[in-house]
């Protein structure tokens, strides 16, 4: 018998249905709104207009060069104006965007250049002597387009073929560009450091960052014209999505090449900022900054704060600038932030330590985020909403990766049982607001920035003095956690602490250091494994995370 609703060709067609995309953000930013600001950058001001001008020049540009669907262009930029034009122009053209965090090493970029397969490399001066140090380590390296910023005070030389304002006059600010045919096509790739080996390559579909992006705006009630500052690199998981959010709300970009509490706060008050994204430290850094350095910021500025829960003494110093702090928790395979510490009403009238246990949480699922739980990983059920019984916490949705490129097996096991499986442990309130307790993956978060704890190690074997090395987190005031090497030496080897840590400084990024290293006999099991968990409780670790 016929189906009242399914049977009569109501089928979706080019009238009714478009692939979801991003880019049209920045399409109707350009066009209903071309003279409101939508970049400030020092003395630089752009509008919506001529940013979608020239995001149209870098797309043609790269379609001119033969670079198309499925290309990788990668990219080694701070948060300047050419990193905002990079989200758009890049898939703009088909390509998708590889944001390398410029804090790498030179190793560490060369695999990812390798890796992602970069057909193209856009460097800022600034990072020529790392980039020009990974592109020697390639066989095949991709050509090298320079960035000279205008904020760049040293005095880095050209390098690339050509610099950035040349490229992009090649393209044309009319470039007819065209929307994904396929929302599930890559828009972005990047990597997250991997607890053995290798990073692995985060593949984020159109689909994926237009959905995040709108959630976004409505976990945060963002308005119509936000001032957003850039202090979230947008390396990490694109900015959490807020290049893209920024375009949606026709808000202004008000970008900073460097961190420091003078120049966030003037930038606030300057521009009036009623937005930005941080980890701990960003939020500590303005906190206990000089009271003259605080005066005349007189307007509500909103926070997100990711990675350590923040304490008390965090909400009661943001409380007194004027600043609404929100938590969020995600991770790079879930596009940044998933889930949100949602804010009850009644949560106003509590004194700041209660409202720092409730804020402390990493809270329940984003808007458009289909699900978050926390699951017995064995037997794939919900642990009881009692705060105390400890599970995986794992997501579902269209807030979720893709997959790792070139890494089947990996993907299918992050993905196992029908749900991303995030590796951090959590409990779960009576509520329904989940607290994280602990990792059980070998990463630790330092600053906002991820560290292999494996890595770390590998390096610490090479030394001929090393017989057994386990390295955990330790909780740090200033960075919420950092590296703690434990080391047992080899029978009458004999090595300082300082030559350990110069030894690991060759062969790593300086944020991946050791900031303690510890001497003595590992304690191991039967087989010889060292037994982590009781060195996370010397160090402990899960006091950097449960605050």
């Amino acid at each position: 018998m016929p189906n009242a609703i399914y049977d009569h060709g109501l089928e979706k067609n080019p009238a009714n249905y478009a692939p979801l995309s991003p880019l049209g953000f920045l399409e109707r930013s350009g066009t209903v709104f071309p003279t409101l600001p939508a970049v400030i950058h020092g003395e630089l001001h752009r509008s919506w207009g001529e940013v979608y001008a020239r995001c149209r020049q870098l797309a043609d540009a790269l379609a001119r060069r033969g670079l198309g669907r499925g290309d990788t262009v990668a990219v080694m930029l701070p948060n300047t104006p050419e990193m905002i034009e990079a989200h758009f122009g890049i898939p703009m053209a088909g390509c998708v965007l590889n944001a390398i965090n410029t804090r790498l090493d030179a190793a560490s970029i060369a695999f990812m250049l390798e890796h992602g397969e970069a057909k193209l490399f856009i460097v800022d001066r600034e990072f020529e002597a790392v980039a020009r140090q990974a592109l020697a380590l390639l066989a095949n390296p991709p050509p090298v387009i320079d960035v000279l910023d205008s904020q760049y005070d040293g005095a880095g030389e050209p390098f690339g073929e050509t610099d950035y304002e040349a490229l992009l006059t090649t393209g044309d600010p009319g470039f007819a560009w065209q929307p994904p045919g396929d929302e599930w096509d890559a828009i972005a790739l990047n990597y997250t450091s991997g607890t053995t080996g290798n990073p692995k390559g985060v593949v984020y579909s159109h689909r994926g960052a237009y959905t995040n992006a709108v959630a976004n705006v409505l976990v945060w009630a963002m308005p119509h014209h936000p001032v957003y500052l850039w202090t979230l690199p947008m390396f990490h998981c694109n900015g959490w999505c807020f290049p893209w959010t920024v375009a949606a709300m026709a808000g202004v970009n008000v970008c900073l090449r460097r961190l420091d509490a003078k120049t966030i706060l003037d930038a606030i008050r300057m521009h009036r900022v009623t937005h930005y994204c941080g980890a701990p430290i960003v939020q500590s850094m303005l906190v206990n900054a000089a009271p003259e350095l605080k005066a005349g910021i007189a307007h509500r500025v909103h926070a997100m704060v990711a990675a350590a829960a923040p304490p008390a003494s965090m909400i009661e110093g943001m409380d007194r600038m004027g600043f609404d702090l929100t938590h969020v928790y995600g991770l790079t395979e879930v596009y940044g932030p998933a889930t949100v510490c949602a804010k009850q009403p009644d949560w106003a009238a509590l004194d700041v330590g209660e409202r720092a246990m409730k804020n402390g949480r990493q809270g329940v699922r984003y808007t458009l985020e289909e699900a978050v739980a926390v699951l017995d990983p064995d037997t794939m059920q919900p642990v009881p909403w009692d705060g105390q019984t400890i599970g995986e916490v794992m997501f579902r949705g269209n807030i979720a990766m893709r997959g790792y490129l070139k890494n089947e097996k990996a993907t299918a096991e992050a993905f196992k049982g029908g749900w991303f499986h995030s590796g951090d442990l959590a409990v779960v309130h009576p509520d329904g607001y989940l607290r994280i307790k602990d990792r059980s993956k070998d990463i630790i978060i330092s600053g906002g920035e991820n560290i292999s704890s494996i890595e770390v190690e590998d390096v610490l074997y090479r030394h001929p003095a090393v017989l057994a090395a386990a390295v955990v987190a330790q909780p740090d005031a200033k960075w919420g956690e950092v590296p703690c090497a434990f080391v047992e030496l080899r029978e009458d080897a004999q090595v300082t602490a300082e030559e350990l840590l110069a030894h690991c400084r060759r062969h790593l990024a300086g944020f991946k250091l050791p900031k303690a290293i510890v001497f003595g006999p590992l304690r191991k099991t039967s087989t010889g494994k060292i037994q982590k968990f009781v060195l996370r409780q010397q160090a402990k670790s899960a006091a950097a995370i449960d605050v």
